[in-house]
């Protein structure tokens, strides 16, 4: 292929080392949420029942709102169980961290090449390193948005799934039923996905610096620090 140089020593350096922690990372940051499924268990007694469980299943991307627990009985307790949705939708924030995670697995796929590849080429063109430190500022702004809104709606998740819902329900009102939380499945997957996605905004935030050497930004910068101070010269009076 024309005007490819393939050279793997970039891997030794920190531009093409990030770049692979960046792309490691962010595997790590959409597998880890994704994929997610959970349920959360009551205990009901009510007429003819004792005990019963009932259980709401929910997953990826959490639209809770659109999830109904389990009747206890197939009479529904003598008619007075009605349906009993989970409550929330936190699709969007879920989604966003998520599919931020993909388009930059993309990204850094595609970076790696370029580096290992078109390195020469990366150099001598001013506008690839610079499109380079625009889109890694950006994506840097994004996990910082990202993160936090997705670890907002994760502690919400937490309420809307654990025993705080319990005083919420109204069939757990009715006379003779009474509703005890049972359980909820664990979501430590979910609070890794959002260390990963710290780690993603430090990571990214950091490569700024790196990606911003090799631009012609920098360059200037340092050509005018290291050029001689010029005077003016002064004349008799």
């Amino acid at each position: 292929m024309a005007g490819l140089r393939v050279d793997f020593g970039l891997f030794l350096e920190p531009l093409g080392f990030i770049k692979v922690l960046e792309w490691i990372f962010s595997i790590f940051a959409f597998a880890t949420c994704g994929g997610f499924q959970g349920e959360t268990t009551l205990l009901v007694s009510c007429k003819g029942v004792v005990n019963k469980t009932v259980t709401a299943a929910f997953a990826y991307p959490f639209r809770l709102n659109t999830v109904v627990f389990s009747a206890p009985d197939p009479k529904r307790c003598g008619g007075t169980w009605t349906d009993v949705y989970l409550v929330g939708n936190f699709s969007s924030s879920v989604q966003f961290f998520v599919t931020l995670a993909v388009l930059v697995f993309l990204y850094c796929i595609a970076a790696l090449v370029v580096y290992i590849g078109y390195k020469h080429v990366y150099q001598q063109n001013s506008k690839f390193p610079l499109t380079d430190l625009a889109i890694t500022v950006v994506i840097a702004f994004l996990w910082l948005v990202s993160t936090f809104a997705w670890a907002k709606a994760l502690a919400d998740i937490k309420m809307s799934t654990g025993a705080s819902i319990i005083p919420g329900i109204e069939s757990c009102k009715a006379p003779g039923t009474t509703c005890r939380f049972a359980s909820v499945t664990s979501m430590g997957t979910l609070n890794v996905s959002v260390v990963f996605g710290l780690l993603n905004m430090v990571l990214w935030g950091g490569n700024v610096w790196f990606v911003y050497k090799d631009t012609n930004l920098h360059n200037q910068s340092n050509r005018i620090s290291q050029s001689p101070g010029i005077y003016p010269t002064q004349r008799g009076i």
